[in-house]
C-alpha cells in the first residue's frame, strides 16, 4: 500500500532521511518508533504531503504523493489544528464538508465512549480532551490508511488504554494504521510491525512476534538497547 524508494530529506546542513526504504501493507498496525530528531516527523510529513522538497520515490497505491493519496489517508498530527472559536460541532460540520468517508454516527458513538460533549467549544476543552476528540475525527473516517502521530502523548495513563481500544476498535482491518510514538512499553501490544529510525536511517523493520523471537526481548527493551547513550 505504501513503498519509499532511497527516499532522503535535508534541512539546510541537517539530513533528516537517509535513504529510506520501505514497503507497508494493508492489514497491519504498524510503529514507526525512534528518539527525538530520528526523521519520524518529517516521514509523516512525506507521506501526508507537507513535505515536497526530498528525493527518492513515494508511492501510495502505486501512485505519487496527491489528491489521490490524501483522499486515502486519515492523518492526526501531533499537535491540534482546530481553531479555538469552533464548537466540537462545528469541527464535525466541517469534517462532513471536506471528507466523503466521514461517519457521523461512528463519531457521535466515540463522543459517548471518549467522554466528550460535542457541543463544548475547543477553546474550552483541555489539552487531553482536544487530543481525545480529533483522534475521534480521524477514526471516524473510513480511511485506508491512518497516519496517527503521538496519539497518547497528551493523555494521562488512565485514559491510554481507551484511546488505544478506540484506534483498535474503529479501523478496518483491510487498512493500514501507521503510529508514530515514543510510549513503547504502553502501546507496543497493538503493534504487529515495527520500524526503529535512527539519525534519519532505518534500522530495524519487522514483524513484532519474530523479533520477539530473534531477540528475546520485548520491543521497548530492544528500543532501549538500540538506541541507549
Amino acid at each position: 500500500m505504501i513503498e519509499l524508494k532511497n527516499v532522503s530529506k535535508h534541512y539546510k546542513q541537517t539530513e533528516a532521511l537517509k535513504n529510506v526504504s520501505l514497503s507497508l501493507k494493508p492489514g497491519q498496525i504498524v510503529g514507526i518508533l525512534g528518539p527525538n530528531g530520528s526523521g519520524k516527523t518529517t516521514l509523516i510529513k512525506i507521506l501526508n504531503g507537507l513535505l515536497r522538497d526530498y528525493s527518492g520515490e513515494v508511492l501510495i497505491e502505486n501512485q505519487g504523493i496527491g489528491v489521490h493519496s490524501k483522499s486515502l489517508i486519515s492523518y492526526l498530527p501531533d499537535q491540534t489544528y482546530l481553531a479555538n472559536w469552533m464548537t466540537g460541532e462545528k469541527a464535525i460540520d466541517l469534517f462532513k464538508d471536506m471528507y466523503s468517508d466521514f461517519d457521523e454516527s461512528r463519531m457521535r458513538d466515540l463522543l459517548s465512549k471518549l467522554k466528550l460533549d460535542s457541543k463544548q467549544s475547543i477553546k474550552t476543552m483541555s489539552k487531553g480532551m482536544k487530543e481525545r476528540f480529533q483522534l475521534a475525527l480521524v477514526m471516524s473516517r473510513k480511511a485506508k490508511i491512518y497516519i496517527l502521530d503521538e496519539p497518547i502523548g497528551g493523555v494521562d495513563p488512565a485514559a491510554r488504554e481507551l484511546i488505544l481500544n478506540t484506534i483498535l476498535d474503529n479501523y478496518a482491518t483491510d487498512s493500514l494504521v501507521i503510529i508514530s510514538t515514543h510510549i513503547i512499553s504502553e502501546i507496543e501490544q497493538i503493534f504487529d510491525t515495527v520500524v526503529f529510525l535512527k539519525e534519519g536511517e532505518v534500522v530495524l523493520c519487522d514483524d513484532v512476534d519474530q523479533i520477539r523471537s530473534t531477540h528475546n526481548k520485548s520491543i521497548d527493551e530492544l528500543f532501549k538497547e538500540i538506541f541507549k547513550c
